[in-house]
């Protein structure tokens, strides 16, 4: 799955929620590469760049190396953009 979310074209009710996602998850504290001793065949890795008018991060993560505090970050977004390719 790739897509973009830009918070702007959102309706307010969902730009607030990203952005309070976004902060709970502490995304701008994390590395930019986060790798699990537990590697597995069929899991996920993920590629997110966050955009702020102050900053901007990159990560890549296995799925099994994300931090619980990035779940629902992560739920958001990936329910926003498979809804914006309907």
């Amino acid at each position: 799955l790739k897509g973009s979310l830009d918070s702007s074209t959102l309706p307010l009710p969902q730009a607030r929620r990203l952005k309070q996602l976004l902060e709970k998850s502490g995304f701008f504290d994390l590395p930019p590469v986060l790798q699990s001793d537990n590697p597995g065949a069929d899991r996920f890795c993920y590629t997110v760049t966050a955009e702020t008018e102050k900053k901007r991060h990159t990560i890549e993560a296995a799925e099994a190396a994300i931090p619980g505090s990035m779940r629902h970050f992560l739920d958001f977004l990936t329910r926003s953009v498979q809804f914006q390719a309907k």
